[in-house]
C-alpha cells in the first residue's frame, strides 16, 4: 500500500509529543502529507454527566472550565506541532499539489472516537498513542475507534517515543490469519524500505511452523528478502514470547494483526492483542 496521507488524531491527554513524533516522522521519511488533529470537546456533551441538582450558575462554571482546558491543550499541541515541524524541516500545508512531505495543524469539536474513525477512513494510516494505565478512558476510545471503526491501518506510538531509528528492522507477526494478511498488505511499502525484516513465527496448536516460510516467499515476490524465527511460548503467554523475541532479534517495528474476542464488543480485545498494545515498547503497525 502506498501511503500518502496520515492522520495524527491527538486525544486522551496532555502528553501529545511522542505520537506527534511519530506521525510527523514517518510522514518526513516517506514523503506523505501528515493531518495534526486536535479534537476537542463539546462542553455541551459535558451537561448529561453532571449529575442531578447541579445549578444552572454550575453548569456554566463547568461549560466554561471544560472551554478553557480544551483551549489550553490545544494552544500546547499547537507549540509541539511548531516545534516538530521546524525542527523536521517539513513545509506546511493544507491543499494537495505540493512535492514532498507536508504538515497541517486542524482542530475539530466532537467525540474523539467518533471523529477519529470518520476522519480516519479518508487516510492511509492513522497514528495514535498507546494506552497506560494513568491515560484518559479517552486514548483507549480513539484506538478502538482507529483499529476497528475506521477501516484503514494504526500505527500506535509507544509512550516513551520510538526512537530515531524506528522502522529499519521491522519485525512481523505472522499466523496465516486474514488480520495479518491485512496488516502486511497496509505495511508493504514501510516492509519494502527496511533494511531488515524478521517474520516471527508463534509454534502452538493453532499455528504451524510452515506459515513463516509461506510469507517470506510471499515477500520475495516484492523484493523483500526476510529471515524467519519461530518461537514457542514456554509457559509463558505468546503475547510476552512474542515481545521477548522482538527484543532478541533486534526489530524496533512489529507489523500484526489486530484482534477481538467478540465481534459484537469490538472494545474487548485478543488476548495476544491487548497484552502487546499494554507492554510494548516499540511503535506497532496493525490493521484489523
Amino acid at each position: 500500500m502506498n501511503i500518502r496521507t496520515i492522520l495524527v488524531p491527538l486525544a486522551g491527554g496532555d502528553d501529545m509529543k511522542p505520537v506527534m513524533e511519530l506521525g510527523l516522522t514517518i510522514g518526513r521519511d516517506i514523503g506523505a502529507h501528515v493531518d495534526v488533529l486536535h479534537v476537542r470537546s463539546d462542553p455541551k456533551d459535558t451537561i448529561p454527566l453532571l449529575g442531578e441538582g447541579m445549578s444552572v450558575s454550575m453548569i456554566e462554571d463547568m461549560i466554561q472550565i471544560t472551554e478553557k482546558e480544551g483551549s489550553d491543550r490545544a494552544a500546547k499541541g499547537r507549540q509541539v506541532f511548531d516545534e516538530i515541524v521546524g525542527r523536521l524541516s517539513l513545509a506546511t500545508a493544507t491543499e494537495p499539489g505540493g512535492l514532498g512531505p507536508t504538515a497541517a495543524w486542524g482542530e475539530e469539536i466532537g467525540r474523539d472516537d467518533e471523529v477519529t474513525a470518520r476522519r480516519g477512513r479518508l487516510a492511509d494510516l492513522i497514528v495514535v498513542g498507546r494506552p497506560t494505565k494513568t491515560s484518559d478512558v479517552s486514548l483507549t476510545l480513539t484506538l478502538n475507534a482507529a483499529l476497528f471503526d475506521s477501516g484503514r491501518p494504526v500505527l500506535v506510538a509507544p509512550p516513551g517515543g520510538a526512537g530515531h531509528n524506528f522502522g529499519g528492522h521491522i519485525g512481523i507477526s505472522w499466523n496465516g490469519s486474514a488480520q495479518s494478511a491485512r496488516a502486511v498488505g497496509s505495511a508493504m511499502g514501510l516492509i519494502a524500505g527496511a533494511g531488515k525484516v524478521t517474520v516471527l513465527t508463534a509454534i502452538s496448536d493453532q499455528t504451524s511452523a510452515a506459515r513463516g516460510p509461506e510469507l517470506a516467499a510471499y515477500l520475495e515476490w516484492h523484493g523483500v528478502t526476510p529471515e524467519t524465527r519461530n518461537f514457542t511460548a514456554d509457559g509463558q503467554s505468546i503475547g510476552s514470547a512474542l515481545l521477548a523475541e522482538c527484543e532478541k532479534a533486534g526489530v524496533d517495528m512489529l507489523v500484526m494483526g489486530a484482534y477481538t474476542h467478540s465481534r459484537m464488543r469490538q472494545s474487548i480485545l485478543g488476548g495476544v492483542t491487548r497484552h502487546v498494545l499494554e507492554e510494548a515498547s516499540i511503535p506497532l503497525f496493525m490493521a484489523h
